[in-house]
C-alpha cells in the first residue's frame, strides 16, 4: 500500500503529541526531527524535506498552537495543510484545449508504465468525459512495444494507430490527420523511453511536441524509483515544459517519496496516479485526499466515488426488493462480492477509512484470497443450486468442493454463513435484530 511505512511512522509521532496535555517548543522540534527522518526514509528529496519541516515548525511553535487546549491536534492540522500544499494544494484537471482532436503526449523512462498508462488514461477519459480516444504507437525501439499497446487497446476496446518502424514524428502527424477524419476527439501518444535520459530521446520527444502542439505533456514516473524520479522530472521539464505528471505503481511502493517531491521540484501538478495492475486502476490525484491517507485520516471521498463507479445505481433498489421479499440468493451474494472486488483490495479500502489504516491492525492479516475461494465455490454450483441452496445435499457438496478446489468444510462454512445472513436479513426486514448478530460479516473477512 502506498506510503504505508511513512504513514505508520507519522501516526506514531503524532500519537505521542496528542497524548500530552501541553506542548512546548522543544516537544514540537523533537517531533519534527522524527517527521524529517520518516520523510527521508520514504525517499523524499532532501531539499523538499528541509523546506517542509521549516514551514511546519514555524507555524507549530507559535503561541496560537502551543497555548491551545489541543496543541497536538493543531500540529497535525498544520502538517496536513502543509502536506496538501506540498503535493499541489488542489486537484489539477486535464486540459483538452480548444482544438480537436486534443493531443496528450506521454513521456518518461522505459519501465515507468507509459504504454499501459496510455490505455488506462484513454479508458478513463472515455468513461468519465465521453471522449473518443485514439492510441498512437510511437515507440519504435523497445521490442514488442507496439504490440503491447495493441493488446492494451484490445482489452479496453480502444483503437490503436501504428505505422511500424516509420519515423515517430511522421506517424504522430498521420495519426492526428486520421483522428480528425474519423471523428476521434482525443489522441494519446505513447513515446519511446530509455533506461536513462539521453540526448537522442529528448530531441525526438521535443520534435513530437513541436509537430503536435499537444494540449498536455505528461511525464509518467514510477513511484518506486524514489529520488531518481525527481532528477528525471527536472530533466524532462527543462526540455519539454511539462504540463503535468502521472505517478505509477503507487500501490506497490511503501515509500512513495516521488509523489511528495515531484510537484515541489518541477512546479508541475500530479494529475493522475496508477493504483494497481488492472487497466481500471487509475485515479485523479487529489493532494488533500492523499495527505489524509498518509496521516491516517482516511479518504472517504475516493471511497464513495469508487463505490459509485462499482455499483450499478439500479442494483441497490433491486437488492432491497429481494431482501424484503426474502428472495436473496447465492447469485445475488456472488454479484455483491464481484462488485466489491472492483473497488480494490480490502487493504486499499481500509486505507481510505478514517482510523482504520492497515498499520493499526497490528498482527491481523486480511486474507485477500478468501473472496476468490468463496466465488469459486458459488461458481461451481448449478444455477438451480445457487437459487435454492437447500437442494445442496452431501453428494452435491462433495462435487462443488472438488469443482472449486476447496474442502467440503469450506462449502459447509459458506452455506452456513449464507443461511445466517438470510436469517439476519429476515430479522432486519421484520424490524427485529437479535442480540449477537451485530458483528456478523457475511463475506467472512
Amino acid at each position: 500500500m502506498a506510503f504505508e511505512g511513512l504513514s505508520s511512522k507519522l501516526q506514531n509521532v503524532f500519537k505521542k503529541l496528542t497524548g500530552r496535555g501541553k506542548l512546548n517548543e522543544k516537544d514540537v522540534k523533537e517531533a519534527m526531527r522524527e517527521v524529517k527522518l520518516a520523510l527521508l526514509e520514504a525517499d523524499v528529496s532532501f531539499a523538499v524535506v528541509k523546506k517542509f519541516i521549516a514551514a511546519v515548525t514555524e507555524r507549530a511553535v507559535g503561541a496560537e498552537v502551543l497555548e491551545s487546549l489541543t496543541p497536538g491536534q493543531q500540529v497535525i492540522k498544520i502538517v496536513n495543510e502543509e502536506l496538501t500544499s506540498l503535493m499541489g494544494g488542489a486537484n489539477a484537471k486535464l486540459e483538452f484545449g480548444s482544438k480537436s482532436p486534443a493531443v496528450v503526449l506521454l513521456c518518461g523512462l522505459q519501465g515507468a508504465g507509459k504504454t499501459t498508462m496510455a490505455g488506462k488514461l484513454g479508458a478513463y477519459l472515455q468513461k468519465q468525459f465521453g471522449k473518443s480516444p485514439l492510441l498512437v504507437a510511437c515507440d519504435i525501439y523497445r521490442p514488442a512495444a507496439i504490440r503491447q499497446l495493441q493488446v492494451v487497446g484490445e482489452k479496453l476496446k480502444l483503437p490503436v494507430f501504428e505505422r511500424g518502424q516509420q519515423n515517430p514524428v511522421q506517424t504522430a502527424k498521420e495519426a492526428v490527420d486520421y483522428a480528425r477524419s474519423h471523428m476521434f476527439d482525443l489522441v494519446i501518444v505513447d513515446t519511446a523511453g530509455r533506461l536513462h535520459i539521453d540526448e537522442a530521446m529528448m530531441e525526438e520527444i521535443a520534435a513530437l511536441r513541436n509537430e503536435l502542439n499537444p494540449a498536455e505533456i505528461l511525464l509518467v514516473v514510477d513511484a518506486m524509483t524514489g529520488q531518481d524520479a525527481v532528477n528525471v522530472a527536472q530533466a524532462f521539464n527543462e526540455k519539454l515544459a511539462l504540463t503535468g505528471v502521472i505517478v505509477t505503481k503507487l500501490d506497490g511502493d511503501t515509500r512513495g517519496g516521488a509523489a511528495l517531491s515531484v510537484r515541489e521540484v518541477t512546479g508541475r501538478p500530479i494529475k493522475f496516479c496508477g493504483t494497481g495492475e488492472k487497466l481500471t486502476d487509475i485515479e485523479p490525484f487529489y493532494p488533500d485526499r492523499m495527505a489524509g491517507r498518509i496521516l491516517g485520516m482516511g479518504d472517504m471521498m475516493t471511497l464513495i466515488e469508487k463505490a459509485q463507479t462499482a455499483f450499478d445505481e439500479k442494483k441497490p433498489q433491486e437488492l432491497t426488493n429481494k431482501l424484503r421479499s426474502n428472495d436473496f440468493t447465492l447469485e445475488d451474494f456472488m454479484a455483491q462480492m464481484e462488485q466489491m472486488k472492483t473497488m480494490g483490495s480490502m487493504q486499499d479500502i481500509l486505507a481510505m477509512m478514517p482510523g482504520a489504516a492497515a498499520s493499526k491492525l497490528g498482527n491481523v492479516e486480511l486474507d485477500e484470497k478468501q473472496t476468490e475461494r468463496t466465488l469459486a465455490i458459488i461458481r461451481s454450483m448449478t444455477p438451480q443450486e445457487r437459487r435454492k441452496p437447500e437442494l445442496i445435499n452431501a453428494s452435491r457438496r462433495r462435487r462443488i468442493a472438488a469443482g472449486s478446489g476447496n474442502a467440503v468444510q469450506d462449502v459447509n462454512r459458506l452455506l452456513n454463513q449464507f443461511e445466517a445472513t438470510r436469517k439476519m436479513i429476515r430479522q432486519l426486514t421484520g424490524g427485529k435484530l437479535k442480540k449477537g448478530r451485530r458483528g456478523f460479516n457475511p463475506f467472512g473477512f
